[in-house]
């Protein structure tokens, strides 16, 4: 088995262009069928932004469905990013952690992951917590 899945193989995680966005609708759909769906959280192997073959696993924030067997999805991160409202958005703590710190949605880095690329869903977002980051991206559509 694969201890990292996304990070190699046929399909791997690999970032793509905001405007990948732009195009794909991007509605709260968080259902519990061991598919992965807008609104959830799931792990996945996400490369450092040097983009060197190095990364690693963390939670990301499905946002929109990509094709039949991908998804569109934002990085998570624990690191405090209140300073920085134009790349980020809180969204407070959640299962996906397991300290129970609060997290922030990175906003300018999109990912494409392939279901064979998930190591786990975690968990969604609130109703709440994805209208805030919906927004968001809207806003830096605009």
């Amino acid at each position: 088995m694969n201890p990292s899945p996304g990070r190699s193989g046929a399909n791997p995680t690999v970032e793509v262009a905001s405007e990948a966005l732009g195009r794909r609708r991007i509605v709260f759909d968080p259902r519990v069928d061991g598919r992965p769906d807008p609104g959830e959280v799931v792990w996945t192997w996400v490369p450092y932004e040097e983009n060197d073959g190095r990364g690693k696993d963390r939670p990301v924030l499905i946002v929109a469905r990509d094709s039949a067997r991908s998804v569109l999805a934002l990085q998570l991160t624990s690191k405090p990013h209140d300073r920085d409202a134009q790349r980020f958005v809180f969204v407070g703590p959640g299962p996906w952690d397991s300290q129970g710190r609060p997290s922030w949605v990175r906003l300018d880095r999109v990912f494409r992951v392939f279901e064979s690329g998930m190591r786990r869903e975690a968990s969604s977002v609130s109703r709440t917590q994805f209208a805030a980051v919906s927004s968001a991206l809207t806003g830096r559509r605009s």
